[in-house]
């Protein structure tokens, strides 16, 4: 509440937003439950942050007024909501007629409700039985609707339930890319569609600072450490109660032998919950000494629970959704939740026969910690929102209307705005710099931020979390939406576990780096990182000379020389991670030192560090300077100076490029008849000076089957950060149930 409150101050500052109706826009948030309320408060509290723009008026109904259920509506006030309206709207029973009974009892009593208020606009959440009376009522009394979460897909009555929501409501807030297609797959109107994320996400990627041990106490016991316990919330499943019962039984028998304290939570109110209850009881939970048995755990204590616990089991949407947020472990039992998009934290048990399957299933996840997940969210769900809300049209036709053209051209028009808006954090490690870049899908370097590498690990690691925290606030600004972060550096890399395991010398202290865990749990975000050599081979194959190209290298010439390989479209890593370190081909056996140790390798010829050392010898026998050139005394030798000598006629240091340049070209020869590839691609600040030398020797020294060959000069501006956002782009995956 805080944070809205100076969201709000800074907002009336700046006079940024200007409302296009006449009057504040009074707006009703009914709530009908423990689980839609954790979704609905953060709006609600950015509303009411918000006095100058809208009045709230809250409504409660549904099982926040059942005392089996925990009098859920006490959280409301305690969070200092004035509560209008308390409606009594369940018919206990728990089976199917019940729930029928319930939405019919909510119809009768919500007109007098709305004709009290007079709301604007009524924000309706989800796709729980009590949410279609809201919307029908509404929508039959001429009161604009918008719908939280639509478009989404899962299992059981909830799914037709939402759809029908959908079709009411007049503008949606949705959560995943997926989910938005859906909507417009469904003739919604794309202008009415806020892609937001979800708003519980804006209170849980900030809750893992609080102070969680005493909470975990609290609930589970003293004894208990973090990620030793588990979290047990299963519902029935109403359209196959039989079989729900049957498999929360089974879960009941995994749990009791695996042994280990679990917070179980009582079941929802829907059809079968009462038989769910009843198993409970026979297994003997409640009395159990692992078992601690809870009507509600308020939301802030629940988020703190599911953060720190070794594994959260049963078939909640808060499973598949809000906990991958933290990486916990979770076990998502049977159909409930068929369909939705679920981060690699969740592994799914479709059906059991025996307790075997699910007590393997906790063997398998129990303790395990995942990267941070954000397919539902990424913390800006509510300003979103306000400001969609600000955008509302009251004089506008309240009639619906429905987009029906033909379903391939909307498809085409939001292919592009998906290129213009998902985007990656890219990273370049050099020697020297440190690089953080906003790259979108289209290989657009949107925002750059560049400082000098510091020489400590420590130090290090600051700089990039506090640059890559600063980029991922600007892409909001920017319209970007990041999927991870990928980091490019020097040396040997473990992509699959996101380690250095060896660095180049020009990085010190940067040996054994565990690079993915700290920034994935600072960002939130999933992260990858690879060499350096082979991000520039990633670049070229999504934005530059091998896009389409089934087998090509790309050779960097820069400081030191790497590159990357491209095998039937796929980056060759080799057993060790070793693959493609092209600099130390040797190419003769009594050449100059190498910095690997070694002698004649190519980058100890071709190296922007071996023409520095060569321009230097001929700097102090007074032999590189030639007419045309000056230098100052406190000016360093570099390549750059042996390449200018050359351009102006400096016989010897025309001889040292063209060495450099067979030595290069040797180089590649050797990958020609060891590769085979269609196209060599020349990258980095030598290349332009080494294509043509290159070309000559492959004429001279390769086989005649390799000479029809392509090399290229890459016409990529930064390949290092391109890169590293291919890492992303390329590999950002959602795995959907």
């Amino acid at each position: 509440e805080v944070y809205f409150k100076n969201l709000s101050k800074q907002k009336q500052k700046e006079v940024m937003e200007k409302n296009v109706n006449n009057h504040k826009l009074r707006v009703c948030v009914a709530t009908c439950n423990r689980a839609d309320y954790s979704k609905l408060a953060p709006i609600m509290f950015g509303i009411k942050a918000e006095p100058q723009f809208f009045e709230l008026d809250v409504v409660v109904l549904g099982s926040h007024l059942i005392d089996d259920y925990g009098n859920t509506y006490r959280m409301i006030e305690q969070d200092d909501f004035d509560i209008h309206t308390r409606l009594h709207t369940i018919v206990r029973g728990e089976d199917e007629a019940a729930m029928v009974e319930s939405v019919g009892l909510a119809l009768v009593k919500l007109p007098d409700v709305l004709n009290r208020l007079k709301p604007d606009i009524m924000i309706v959440h989800g796709d729980r039985f009590d949410a279609l009376a809201l919307a029908t009522s509404a929508a039959l009394m001429n009161i604009r609707i918008l719908h939280i979460e639509g478009g989404e897909v899962s299992g059981t009555i909830d799914d037709s339930i939402r759809h029908a929501i959908t079709k009411l409501a007049h503008y949606h807030v949705c959560c995943t890319r997926s989910a938005e297609q859906h909507l417009i797959a469904m003739c919604e109107d794309h202008d009415r569609i806020l892609l937001a994320g979800c708003p519980s996400y804006d209170k849980l990627l900030s809750a893992k600072n609080k102070d969680y041990m005493s909470i975990i106490r609290m609930w589970l016991g003293e004894d208990v450490k973090t990620r030793d316990y588990i979290v047990a919330l299963q519902h029935p499943v109403t359209t196959d109660i039989k079989h729900s019962l049957k498999m929360f039984e089974l879960t009941l028998d995994a749990l009791i032998s695996f042994n280990k304290r679990t917070l179980i939570l009582f079941p929802n109110v829907d059809a079968g919950s009462k038989e769910m209850v009843r198993v409970m009881r026979k297994k003997g939970i409640e009395h159990h000494p692992n078992f601690r048995a809870v009507k509600h755990v308020p939301f802030d204590q629940f988020i703190q629970l599911v953060a720190h616990a070794g594994c959260m089991i049963g078939n909640s949407s808060c499973g598949v959704r809000e906990v991958g947020a933290f990486g916990t472990p979770v076990i998502n039992l049977g159909t409930r939740q068929t369909g939705r998009e679920t981060g690699e934290n969740v592994l799914h048990v479709r059906d059991a026969d025996t307790q075997d399957k699910i007590l393997h299933a906790l063997q398998l996840q129990f303790g395990k910690q995942y990267p941070c997940s954000k397919i539902y969210g990424d913390g800006n769900a509510v300003p979103r929102i306000l400001k969609f809300l600000k955008s509302i049209n009251l004089k506008e036709p309240l009639q619906k209307k429905f987009c029906f053209p033909p379903v391939k051209d909307n498809i085409s028009q939001d292919i592009d705005h998906i290129l213009e808006t998902q985007s990656a954090l890219a990273v370049d490690l050099g020697g020297t710099n440190l690089r953080v870049a906003i790259v979108s899908m289209k290989g657009e370097i949107v925002k750059k931020y560049t400082q000098l590498n510091p020489k400590t690990y420590e130090d290090r690691l600051e700089l990039i979390l506090k640059m890559c925290v600063e980029a991922a606030s600007e892409a909001v600004n920017v319209n970007c939406r990041i999927l991870g972060v990928g980091i490019s550096t020097g040396g040997r890399v473990n992509p699959r576990e996101g380690i250095v395991l060896h660095s180049t010398k020009l990085i010190q202290e940067w040996s054994s780096v565990d690079l993915r865990t700290p920034i994935s749990d600072a960002l939130h975000l999933p992260v990858w990182v690879d060499n350096d050599g082979n991000c520039a081979a990633l670049a070229e194959r999504k934005f530059g000379h091998g896009k389409g190209i089934e087998n090509f290298v790309t050779l960097i010439t820069g400081t030191g020389i790497g590159g990357g390989i491209i095998h039937q479209h796929e980056l060759i890593h080799g057993s060790s991670f070793c693959a493609a370190e092209l600099g130390h081909i040797v190419v003769s056996l009594d050449g100059p030192e190498c910095l690997c140790g070694s002698q004649g390798c190519i980058e100890a010829y071709a190296s922007g560090i071996a023409l520095q050392r060569e321009a230097k010898k001929l700097h102090d026998e007074d032999l590189l300077l030639v007419e045309g050139m000056s230098m100052k005394k406190e000016e360093v030798v570099s390549a750059a100076h042996l390449i200018q000598a050359a351009k102006l006629g400096n016989s010897k240091a025309d001889s040292i490029l063209r060495t450099a340049g067979t030595a290069l070209g040797l180089g590649v020869v050797n990958i020609l008849h060891t590769m085979n590839p269609s196209l060599v691609i020349l990258s980095g600040v030598l290349a332009s000076h080494y294509v043509n030398a290159v070309k000559d020797v492959i004429n001279q020294q390769a086989l005649s089957s390799v000479k029809t060959v392509d090399v290229v000069v890459s016409n990529l501006a930064d390949p290092a950060l391109l890169g590293a956002a291919s890492l992303v782009l390329d590999y950002t995956t959602r795995r959907i149930y």
